[in-house]
């Protein structure tokens, strides 16, 4: 595995990011809601990665990407996401990995800066992160790093026209146990 350079997604990173999913389109379908075919023009990223920065000053989400050390291309994307505070203190979490960088150890070292981030900078609780049952990349994955199932959701989530079913899976807080 060579370096990888993991950095926040901010503005300035579009033509990053629509070449990664154009690139990688029909590699992420099988796993991603269907979109319109312009969602993501460089344009439309320009826009996301902008409302992205507002919810990250909000203490919404947070999104990293993984990039080669010159910041040419996107390798992989975690994302932490719907950051609840309260008595929750709780975030989804979602990743994608380019389809040439799969196997190779690049997407647990991307996870896992995001978990350690939003463990010990943003201090929460519980990270949820779901896949679908024939994901057994995903699942391995987060198997691999801890997160315990902890059942199905049935018609989850609306992918490529379909409900699909998910598998739940958790992740707490090491610090932050009972």
């Amino acid at each position: 595995m060579s370096e990888i350079n993991i950095i926040r997604a901010k503005p300035g990173h579009e033509t990053l990011m629509a070449n990664y999913f154009a690139e990688n389109e029909q590699h992420l379908q099988p796993w991603s809601p269907g979109v319109p075919r312009n969602y993501h023009s460089v344009d439309n990223w320009k826009q996301r990665l902008k409302e992205r920065e507002l919810e990250f000053k909000s203490g919404k989400s947070v999104h990293f990407i993984g990039t080669d050390e010159q910041q040419t291309h996107v390798i992989g994307s975690c994302s932490i996401s719907n950051i609840v505070r309260g008595v929750m203190q709780a975030c989804h979490m979602g990743y994608s990995i380019a389809e040439c960088y799969q196997g190779q150890g690049y997407m647990k070292c991307i996870v896992q800066f995001a978990i350690k981030y939003a463990f010990e900078e943003l201090r929460l609780h519980r990270i949820m992160a779901n896949h679908m049952p024939a994901n057994k990349r995903s699942e391995a994955l987060l198997q691999n790093l801890g997160f315990e199932r902890e059942g199905v959701a049935k018609s989850y989530i609306l992918i490529n026209g379909r409900w699909e079913d998910h598998v739940l899976n958790s992740l707490i807080n090491p610090d932050q146990r009972r």
